[in-house]
């Protein structure tokens, strides 16, 4: 299963939309993500053996978001996501309230 897949799945039980990069659609609530860094984790005799995917988590809403922040939080911990960082904004544009987590993944070579 590759992390896209399983960041979508694991957000599923929100019910809101959850895209890569880019939600094409007119929902006023929606969650898009997007990788920005992969790096070695673990060597072993000059080998990598696990892997560190790091994920942008971005909660978009025009209403109160805040039980669906924790929700997101609480659904990518369970499925082995580690928070980094978490940041809020207003975006004045499309008067659109905006969280974003981030967060990393540890996997084994060859484990996804």
């Amino acid at each position: 299963m590759s992390l896209n897949s399983l960041i979508i799945s694991t957000l599923k039980p929100t019910d809101v939309p959850v895209y890569p990069l880019n939600y094409p659609g007119a929902a006023t609530t929606y969650i898009t993500f997007f990788e920005y860094n992969e790096m070695g984790a673990l060597f072993a005799e000059d080998v990598e053996v696990k892997t560190q995917y790091s994920y942008q988590v971005d909660i978009w809403s025009q209403g109160n978001y805040s039980t669906l922040v924790k929700q997101v939080l609480e659904l990518m911990t369970a499925a082995g996501f580690r928070r980094n960082s978490a940041q809020e904004f207003y975006e004045k544009e499309t008067k659109m309230n905006h969280k974003y987590f981030r967060f990393y993944y540890d996997t084994t070579l060859g484990g996804i």
